[in-house]
């Protein structure tokens, strides 16, 4: 969820390619793929994972048009998801497709909109949040709200809402790491299968229990760079995410 550049100098190298990782194609022409990414795919090659991610999938099916990318252009990513969320990557094939989606990128004129189930319900039941967002390493790499953070914001609205839970749409300004899931523990309602953002006010045995993380990058929208025309995708969540959305009995409007 952020829109810097995703390769570290380990990825120099062209990743290998693997025909077995297994994603959704939900549009793809000569200049770029928009894909949709299962929950439990980490997105790029990195400790750990140097031949089970997404862009080993790509290269699989695409290794050509991202080898021309080369690292410089990230092998074509130009944002990824954290490996427990699901939905929408847009992929570009070509260099100038590539410089054109990221100056889009880091001048915010794309339309990014994930879906949330979380715990409790936010109140006011819409709202914009703009709390800072500063990069920590403890143990694992995460975020903390400080004044001293880059600006994050995030606008977001209650789809669906019980005693306990609710849906959220959330479309997000800016995209830094872990953003949404920080803004929503500020809230004080956490998404549901969350590990690391947990209010101190509430434990964790106290939210549902799930088999994800709850977050599912829904729509995406952009102007494409070769029709200059403006696009928009939408992924339906995944059976896992509908089927939490069921036992919490709580509803996406229009499904």
């Amino acid at each position: 969820m952020r829109y810097k550049a995703t390769h570290s100098p380990a990825s120099s190298r062209p990743p290998a390619a693997n025909p077995a990782v297994k994603y959704d194609t939900v549009y793809a022409d000569a200049d770029m793929v928009v894909i949709g990414k299962p929950a439990g795919l980490v997105t790029q090659p990195g400790l750990g994972h140097q031949k089970d991610t997404l862009l080993n999938g790509l290269f699989a099916d695409y290794g050509r048009q991202l080898h021309q990318l080369g690292p410089r252009r990230d092998w074509g990513l130009l944002h990824r998801l954290d490996r427990q969320t699901s939905g929408l990557l847009v992929v570009a094939l070509c260099p100038e497709v590539y410089d054109a989606l990221r100056q889009d990128f880091q001048q915010r004129r794309l339309d990014k909109i994930y879906l949330a189930i979380v715990a409790g319900r936010p109140d006011p039941a819409q709202g914009v949040v703009q709390a800072r967002l500063k990069e920590i390493h403890a143990g694992i790499k995460k975020v903390i709200i400080s004044r001293t953070g880059e600006p994050a914001v995030s606008a977001y609205r209650v789809l669906s809402a019980t005693a306990t839970a609710a849906l959220v749409e959330v479309r997000i300004k800016t995209g830094r790491l872990h953003q949404i899931r920080a803004h929503m523990m500020f809230l004080g309602t956490p998404v549901c299968g969350e590990d690391i953002y947990i209010p101190e006010s509430l434990s964790a045995e106290k939210l549902p229990r799930t088999p994800r993380l709850c977050l599912h990058a829904w729509k995406l929208g952009f102007q494409h760079p070769s029709e200059k025309q403006w696009r928009e995708f939408i992924l339906p969540p995944p059976t896992d995410f509908l089927a939490v959305l069921h036992r919490l009995a709580l509803n996406l409007p229009g499904q």
